[in-house]
């Protein structure tokens, strides 16, 4: 399908004008660290087989480090995607696994770090031990910032191809820890990365729907930061809840629960926090190559066995077409089929706001519904498609259409919500706490969230048919109110939030109340005049509004049947899955 063709030239690519955010807003929204965020899924050779249920690592999760001349660690894992032993020097055939330095160690001697930036500047390709020196240069700290930087703007001008893209992503992974689990979970670790948009609720419902289905999902999440929500804020809406948590405690909850959702370690791709920091000071941040490596290496150092990305499009999303978006995420699944992972993408509309309910707490209430088998359709529709597709992914379903309805089955019969109330439990919420949110009543889930000291509707400002209600200038009045935050490390109130009170096609009378907002200060007359404008209404019904989900990205393959332990093969019969 020519997934990476455009990552050859300039990242920009021409998929038309790209919305520009503030940097620390798309490096959130990029799944890219920041700060305090540390702790929310081409190359030479042929694509190896994906991971499988016996090729994964020893039970413990251990760091594979390249001893450089010393014996071997005990625990040193085999490569997931090749099932090679690492041994002293990694993987061969794709270098995760060991730091970047020493994967690779046949090189002679580590390259002028001035000659490739200009290799690079001068448009030419970098081959994969340049790459790793880079990276390596970047970890030990050798490599200047002024060089990093430069190498960068070499990158984001002149991009970078599909091979240059995968041995990025795979130095990048194998700057730090890689974790390893069970043999017996090959082929079932799971996880979902979104772009981000407003009211995003969807990975509290989906990791434990998952977890009931069989997966193991150890889901890594980020904060919010401007108008966008934030997985952990979420959860962290809920007393007691932890999102610190290490890979050997991760390793726990994924045996007793079957899934976590946790912030980035800092142990994770390390490099990915120097390349990023600079990324944000040298206009840098909407490199595609770099973009997709930020993402992928986080995922390789998972060693997952199936990957799902959720990108989104629109005039509350990062890309403001469908065009643009698809880029990304055909780039994404390209470099992750590469990397052993089974990868699927979808694009998904981000105008209005995704369910009823923004703010923290609101939207776990609203989760919380949608565990139970209700809630809003297009909430119910996202969790399903893009679980289907993991289920499908990963051997437990036939087709990604049969995913879909077992994934619904899990929400409709309650072992989704129990899988929710364990995994609450395993991460710190005392257990009446999570017993009240999980079965008590709609009073009960409220007082164990707690809520806003006001609570105001705004009355409809004329009559009409509502065409569209705009999710940007209703989730910048909310981040004003407190419910978002400016940069890293800034406090939110997690009480302050809206619920939508109609729905695009629903007629109202003037007066009638279509918005009620929870706040604990003041709605000034700019905030009333910004909902207001935010609410579309028109003299007649609007035309059908397209559906949510615009389009699945797939490999150009299904994914194969497991594979036996430490075996690798030849990929699956390739097809055009646009």
């Amino acid at each position: 399908m020519g997934a990476m063709g455009a990552a050859g030239g300039d990242a920009e690519g021409s998929a038309g004008p790209r919305q520009w955010w503030p940097c620390r807003v798309l490096r959130h929204r990029l799944g890219l660290p920041c700060g305090e965020l540390g702790g929310t899924g081409g190359g030479g050779g042929d694509p190896a087989l994906p991971p499988t249920r016996s090729s994964l690592s020893p039970p413990a999760p251990t760091l594979a480090r390249c001893p450089q001349g010393q014996s071997p660690a005990p625990e040193t894992p085999p490569c997931r995607g090749h099932g090679a032993s690492l041994g002293r020097s990694g993987c061969q055939p794709c270098g995760i696994g060991v730091p970047a330095g020493c994967a690779g160690s046949g090189m002679a001697a580590q390259a002028s770090l001035p000659a490739l930036i200009g290799k690079k500047r001068d448009g030419e390709r970098l081959e994969e031990e340049e790459i790793q020196s880079f990276v390596r240069g970047v970890t030990d700290g050798t490599a200047q910032q002024g060089q990093i930087g430069a190498m960068l703007m070499a990158i984001r001008l002149r991009g970078m191809d599909a091979s240059e893209t995968l041995a990025l992503t795979r130095a990048m992974a194998a700057s730090g820890r890689v974790l390893a689990w069970p043999p017996a979970w090959g082929g079932l670790l799971v996880d979902k990365h979104s772009t981000g948009g407003v009211g995003d609720k969807v990975s509290l419902a989906l990791a434990p729907a998952l977890a009931a289905c069989g997966c193991k999902v150890p889901m890594i999440s980020g904060r919010g930061l401007g108008h966008t929500g934030g997985t952990l804020d979420k959860l962290e809406a809920i007393p007691g809840f932890c999102v610190s948590q290490s890979p050997e405690q991760m390793q726990s909850i994924l045996e007793r629960v079957g899934c976590c959702i946790v912030g980035q370690s800092e142990e994770l791709a390390p490099a990915d926090r120097v390349l990023y920091g600079l990324r944000d000071v040298t206009a840098t941040v909407d490199s595609l190559p770099l973009i997709t490596a930020s993402i992928l290496s986080k995922k390789a150092a998972e060693r997952l066995s199936a990957l799902v990305l959720d990108v989104k499009f629109g005039s509350a999303a990062l890309y403001p077409t469908p065009e643009s978006a698809r880029e990304l995420a055909q780039s994404l699944v390209a470099v992750g089929e590469r990397l052993g992972i089974r990868t699927a993408a979808a694009l998904s509309r981000m105008d209005q706001p995704l369910g009823r309910c923004v703010g923290n707490s609101l939207e776990v209430l609203e989760a919380l519904e949608c565990l139970r088998g209700g809630g809003p359709p297009d909430l119910r529709e996202l969790v399903t498609t893009l679980g289907g597709l993991l289920l499908w992914q990963c051997g437990l379903a036939g087709t990604a259409e049969r995913g879909q309805e077992r994934l619904g089955r899990a929400l409709d019969d309650g072992s989704a919500l129990r899988t929710f109330e364990a995994m609450l439990g395993a991460q710190g919420v005392p257990p009446a706490t999570a017993r009240r949110l999980c079965a008590g009543t709609p009073p009960q889930r409220c007082q164990v969230l707690g809520q806003a000291s006001v609570r105001e509707e705004l009355p409809a400002p004329q009559g009409g048919w509502v065409q569209q209600v705009e999710a940007l200038p209703l989730a910048h009045v909310l981040h004003d109110l407190g419910a978002g935050r400016a940069r890293a490390g800034d406090p939110i109130n997690p009480r302050v939030g809206a619920e939508l009170l109609v729905a695009v096609g629903q007629r109202l009378r003037e007066g009638e109340p279509w918005l009620r907002v929870h706040h604990d200060g003041v709605l000034g007359a700019q905030g009333r005049r910004a909902l207001q404008a935010a609410l579309r209404l028109a003299p007649g019904p609007p035309p059908a509004p397209p559906p949510r989900l615009a389009e699945i990205i797939l490999p150009r393959g299904p994914p194969g049947p497991p594979a036996e332990a430490g075996t690798a093969g030849a990929p699956p019969a390739r097809r055009d899955g646009r």
